[in-house]
């Protein structure tokens, strides 16, 4: 069995998917305001709006990414207005990370592993 997707259930489509686009560096050329895939790789990354009201009080869910560079990632995302959660910091286990809301206040987490 193999992980097929993580939707990302939202009150604005358009709104989390331009934002996830612009985090991942993405353009799917869609505007879509029910559905959007972001990433369609082996395990895909959507947003999707079912029709049903959302309170937006993701407390029982994250989404972690590994990039190349913690550091470059936390500059482009202060420029693009993010509210930061942690600032990274080097884990005792090696590990680099940082969190911070999305849109939706869902907790995004991107880590980066030291090359050995």
């Amino acid at each position: 069995m193999k992980l097929g997707e993580v939707g990302l259930l939202t009150n604005d489509v358009v709104k989390l998917a331009d934002f996830y686009k612009a985090l991942l560096g993405v353009n799917n050329d869609s505007n879509d305001n029910v559905h959007q895939a972001i990433i369609s790789e082996e395990t895909m990354l959507t947003v999707y709006n079912d029709g049903t009201k959302k309170n937006n009080l993701n407390q029982n869910i994250c989404i972690a990414f590994t990039v190349d560079d913690v550091d470059a990632e936390y500059k482009k995302l202060i420029n693009l207005g993010v509210e930061i959660i942690d600032e990274p910091k080097t884990r005792p286990w090696g590990a680099r990370n940082m969190s911070f809301y999305d849109p939706d206040r869902n907790i995004v987490y991107l880590r980066s592993f030291s090359k050995i």
